[in-house]
């Protein structure tokens, strides 16, 4: 270990001494975290008092350390906070030499600096006007000079602090609710700031403000060590990046955690989503507490008048919400007669109360059932498991009364298997929340559905469980169907129960899946959902499920297009589960208009386009979604059709969703197979539509080779490069096992990007298949493109001939 004495440091006033030590402590690795820290500030404090007695300063002036470095909170590239004080007696010349006597070699270094230059006076007066500035002062700490002087002004500015709360207290309150509006969550977000989203290290400091002002206290229990967590991640972060930066960034994130000695980067997220989780638990319990206190100030000088001097404070008044449990100054709290070591359903009761009462459950009560309540026999009583239900059924209520339980314990303690979900990040972007809160928030989707199924408990408790297995290796789905079907039988379902929430579980994806990535003409995928599903009760709440978990995902994730798939799958489904026949299509004739456009298109030996367009309404948003648009296109059966028509959709900027390709049988024997008719499903990435007659012309240059799609594709993507961040991974291409008789089926899993199925579609039109239909589905920058092809005859791929064309496929697409 490298033994560093920082009193010898100062040697020399300029910044050469202090730079080599302080660049000799951020290399030691023996003392990481709030050693180091504690180091950095003492030998920075020494330094700087150095400069500021180098040459007699005035007399009364002093040398302040303010805001974090005040608090002794030094990361190795963290601004310093500094105030050159002093008490107006002094010459304003000698004052301004002082200060240009610091500021500048620690400009010199390239420290970041944010210094003023005041009277006690001035600065309480700034703090009057600023707010920030004041709360910087609170952790005022002298470095040389006059320490009376600040030790006055520290006084001054504490006190006015306490006097003046009632009214800055919701003045902060308004600050940080903006700045969480702003930056978002912390415990959720991938690419996290550390100091100012909602949990982070600005909400420590506010919370140390509002212990101040003796208003309100925050839970103290397990607060500093979330704060030194995030501390610690600052640190790492600004020594693996040489940067003064609080901003996590995905392509940091993996040095960070080696910095830390964590296993990987997904640890480090998990560390930092449990601390911020504890400042924001600390912070909505803190902010309850100080409405609570300021709410009770105002009433008490009008009780006052109506009762006069002689009057008698009126009892708290408590509102009976379950047994034990009653609602009192706006908390749901234990009854005086609870008796939680006697009462093992009581933590489930009061939660279930609290939730559909909207209340908040008190620190208090979760406190004493933490500490006081016995275990559940297992399996539950059914009270026990009712409860559950209801507190699962309240809707938004449940969230922060769950917070509540989570924040001491009581959840992985009902739910053993909760605990490796627990803050776990989800890398794909298209998520919302951590892999927990994603479980709860669908719980809370699923609510709003209950009056769709016969059995709305196994439908709440499934969307609770979905994504259990995540904390598991391999695939979840398989995962979580072990666990789910313990955790149901714990909760004391019976075996038939049981069996249903682990059925749905382990195919909550089925539905979605499949309706956005295979054909619902080919019998063989209905009669693979049918088969999976079982029963129509399944079916039922597999389709409530699939519904919740899309919306609890984020806004990407469903839409009333996705909607209306899974719909149309569902109702083909039922059909096979109550023995209706599945029609067969091979024998479906065309529609009226395609026949039109057909007959047309083989009169002209041209294409043939009609658009048709509608506004399509997201489920859960207010904004409408770009316009959705069926694109029918006919045209003389010629090679290189899908390619041409993919390339020109994206030249236009239209997005595929689906594509039907299928030959058609002309009546009066004008020609068998002559004429292809291609059904596509399109909606515009932005602006308005194309006219049909563009797409058309350009067509026609596409198929005659005057237009050179490739080409043009390239310069646009020139013209607006991408991004740069986390390289993509390659794309992967499979034969998937659909058992379809129709058509071999191959599934692309690669980045989304203008002309993706272009490109697909010239692989294939060179490995001289035939495309009977594509199904195109994109979550963020993630698209599953799936293929239904045939050799030319029709006939379906031989296994190794599939499995080549896989190969072929990704290499091309490479």
């Amino acid at each position: 270990m490298t033994n560093l004495d920082t009193s010898d440091t100062t040697e020399e006033s300029g910044p050469g001494g202090y730079a080599a030590a302080r660049l000799l402590l951020l290399q030691e690795k023996e003392r990481p975290g709030p050693p180091r820290r504690a180091a950095l500030a003492r030998l920075t404090d020494d330094w700087l008092a150095g400069l500021f007695a180098a040459v007699a300063p005035p007399r009364g002036t002093a040398l302040v350390a303010v805001g974090g470095y005040g608090r002794g909170e030094l990361s190795p590239r963290s601004d310093l906070d500094l105030l050159l004080l002093h008490d107006g007696t002094a010459d304003q010349a000698a004052v301004a030499a002082l200060a240009d006597r610091i500021w500048y070699p620690v400009w010199d270094l390239g420290l970041a600096l944010d210094h003023s230059v005041r009277t006690p006076a001035e600065a309480r007066a700034t703090a009057a006007d600023d707010l920030k500035a004041h709360l910087g002062l609170l952790d005022a700490r002298p470095l040389a000079g006059d320490h009376g002087l600040v030790a006055a002004l520290r006084t001054t500015v504490l006190a006015d602090w306490r006097n003046q709360a009632p009214r800055r207290l919701p003045e902060l309150d308004e600050l940080c609710r903006e700045r969480a509006e702003r930056t978002g969550e912390l415990q959720y977000l991938l690419e996290p700031d550390l100091k100012e989203a909602r949990g982070g290290l600005r909400d420590t400091q506010v919370l140390r403000a509002v212990a101040a002002s003796w208003l309100a206290d925050a839970p103290r229990e397990g607060l500093d060590t979330a704060r030194r967590r995030l501390l610690d991640a600052r640190d790492a972060l600004h020594l693996a990046t040489g940067r003064a930066t609080d901003r996590l960034a995905l392509q940091e994130q993996d040095a960070v955690a080696a910095e830390l000695g964590l296993l990987d980067a997904d640890t480090l997220l998990r560390e930092v989503y449990e601390a911020a989780r504890t400042v924001s638990y600390a912070s909505d319990v803190t902010w309850r507490e100080v409405n609570r206190v300021l709410r009770a100030r105002s009433v008490r000088p009008r009780l006052r008048t109506l009762l006069g001097r002689g009057g008698t404070k009126p009892p708290v008044e408590r509102t009976p919400l379950a047994e034990g449990v009653v609602e009192m100054d706006g908390e749901a709290v234990l009854a005086r007669s609870a008796r939680p070591e006697r009462d093992p359903v009581l933590p489930l009761r009061a939660a279930a109360a609290a939730a559909q009462s909207a209340l908040p459950l008190s620190l208090h009560a979760v406190r004493r059932l933490a500490a006081a309540a016995g275990p559940l026999p297992v399996p539950w009583p059914a009270e026990a498991r009712e409860e559950l239900v209801t507190l699962l059924g309240a809707g938004e209520a449940t969230v922060p009364v769950w917070e509540a339980l989570e924040a001491e314990g009581l959840v992985t303690r009902l739910l053993p298997d909760w605990e490796r979900v627990r803050c776990r990040p989800q890398r794909n972007p298209v998520h919302t929340w951590t892999v927990d809160r994603h479980l709860v928030e669908t719980a809370v989707r699923a609510s709003s559905l209950t009056r769709r199924v016969g059995r709305p408990d196994l439908l709440l408790v499934a969307a609770l469980l979905h994504d259990i297995g995540k904390g598991w290796p391999g695939d979840h789905s398989v995962a979580g169907e072990t666990i789910a079907r313990d955790l149901a039988a714990r909760i004391g379902f019976d075996r038939t129960d049981t069996a249903v929430v682990a059925t749905v579980v382990r195919h909550h994806l089925l539905l979605v899946e499949t309706a956005t990535r295979r054909d619902l003409d080919d019998p063989a995928t209905v009669q693979s959902v049918a088969a999976a599903v079982g029963s129509l009760g399944t079916l039922e709440l597999l389709h409530a499920l699939t519904e919740a978990d899309a919306l609890a995902t984020g806004p990407a994730a469903w839409s009333s297009w996705r909607a209306s798939l899974v719909a149309d799958l569902v109702k083909r489904v039922a059909g096979v589960l109550t023995g209706a026949p599945l029609p067969d299509p091979e024998a479906a004739a065309p529609s009226a208009e395609q026949e039109r456009l057909a007959m047309e298109a083989l009169r002209t030996g041209e294409p043939v386009l009609a658009l048709h367009t509608r506004d399509e309404q997201p489920l859960d948003e207010e904004e409408p979604e770009p316009v959705g648009v069926e694109l029918l296109i006919a045209l003389p059966d010629q090679p290189g059709v899908l390619p041409a028509v993919a390339g020109v959709l994206a030249l236009h900027r239209l997005t595929v969703r689906a594509a039907d390709l299928r030959a058609v049988d002309l009546p009066g024997g004008l020609g068998s197979g002559s004429v292809l008719v291609l059904d596509w499903r399109v909606a515009a990435e932005y602006g308005s539509l194309p006219e049909a007659a563009r797409l058309r012309a350009d067509l026609v240059r596409a198929l005659d080779g005057s237009l050179d799609i490739p080409a043009r594709l390239a310069e646009r993507e020139a013209a607006y490069p991408r991004r740069r961040g986390l390289a993509a991974p390659p794309p992967r291409v499979t034969v998937a096992a659909a058992d379809s008789r129709l058509a071999t089926v191959i599934e692309v899993r690669a980045q989304d990007a203008p002309g993706l199925l272009h490109r697909i579609g010239r692989a294939l039109e060179g490995a001289a298949v035939r495309v009977r239909s594509a199904h195109v589905s994109t979550l963020g920058a993630n698209a599953v493109d799936t293929l239904y092809v045939t050799r030319p005859d029709g006939s379906l791929l031989p296994d190794e001939e599939a499995i080549d064309l896989a190969r072929a496929l990704e290499e091309a697409l490479r």
